[in-house]
């Protein structure tokens, strides 16, 4: 039995850890709080991942460290930096081979479905965040010093995930009322389930042909919002979704308030035009198919109207 270390118990953090202990591995799941999911299989670490020492010690036995764990989102260029760091001294002194979950947004813009191959060129803060992450881990792959790999995926579905879907369809919908959302209503979007990044993260840390180099996550065909809002409306058994696009500013008023829309709203590019991923080099790698977008829904809706539920 290897172990197999998992920093941060969000969404994929612990979509991974049961993934892994499912499979029959050891799981140390490092979280700030030691929270996770209660299995036989997963030990659950209380750390914090920015104390590169602490790191190191929960990793020196690893055979793979699995870096899932995000700052406040806009707390990023301030928090995210020294917690990559620690994980790449972990990864260096442990030996581990380190995977790490990432985003699109270090390409900035592109008007044509985005493969592995373009160059990182953002145009927004977070971006530069991603960008400069991946170019330190890669530089220190390309030395020797580790052996890495990254795992890309678009705006997520899954139990407890975060993104548009989740935050601006999802309550609205099941409660029957009209979503404003700040986008094209009718481009085309890629959506990742958490747990196909579960799946890629696993299969990429096993396969050595894989390491040095960023894969998109084998995602399900874009759909836009209007469609993934009727969707939605079919799979929660709720009233027809009614979508309308959120005028700019609206957006922008709210940002003045609230953190996480004014963090939006330098993003907002990637719902003003189709904003598609290809995830065929994955998926053929791998041989891994996305899970379709109604069950990943189904999840979705599922685990939100338990938390109400218990609340």
């Amino acid at each position: 039995m290897s172990l197999h270390v998992v920093i941060g118990a969000g969404p994929v953090g612990t979509a991974t850890a049961l993934l892994l202990a499912a499979r029959g591995e050891h799981v140390r799941l490092i979280t700030r709080r030691g929270s996770g999911p209660e299995h036989p299989a997963v030990e659950r670490v209380t750390a914090d991942a920015t104390d590169a020492a602490a790191l190191v010690a929960h990793c020196l036995d690893a055979t793979a460290v699995y870096q899932c764990a995000q700052p406040a989102y806009h707390r990023w260029p301030q928090d995210f930096p020294p917690l990559h760091r620690a994980v790449l001294t972990a990864a260096e002194h442990s030996g581990a081979m380190l995977v790490t979950v990432g985003n699109l947004y270090g390409y900035g813009e592109f008007d044509v479905p985005v493969t592995e191959d373009r160059p990182l060129r953002p145009n927004s803060v977070k971006g530069r965040v991603r960008a400069e992450m991946w170019a330190e881990q890669l530089a220190a792959h390309e030395a020797g010093r580790i052996r890495t790999a990254e795992v890309r995926g678009s705006d997520y579905l899954g139990p407890h995930a975060t993104s548009a879907a989740t935050t601006l369809l999802l309550p609205a919908v099941l409660s029957g009322r009209r979503a404003l959302v700040p986008a094209d209503l009718d481009a085309p979007h890629t959506w990742t389930a958490t747990a196909d990044v579960a799946r890629l993260l696993v299969a990429v840390a096993a396969d050595e042909s894989a390491w040095g180099k960023p894969w998109h996550v084998p995602s399900a065909a874009p759909l836009s919002v209007r469609a993934l809002a009727e969707l939605l409306a079919t799979v929660a058994k709720a009233p027809p979704a009614r979508v309308t696009r959120m005028p700019a500013a609206m957006l922008w008023s709210a940002g003045l308030f609230v953190p996480s829309a004014r963090e939006i709203r330098e993003l907002r590019y990637q719902f003003d035009r189709p904003f598609v991923m290809d995830s065929s080099a994955a998926t053929a790698h791998f041989a891994l198919d996305p899970t379709p977008l109604d069950d990943s829904l189904r999840g979705t809706v599922d685990a939100f109207r338990s938390l109400a539920a218990r609340q």
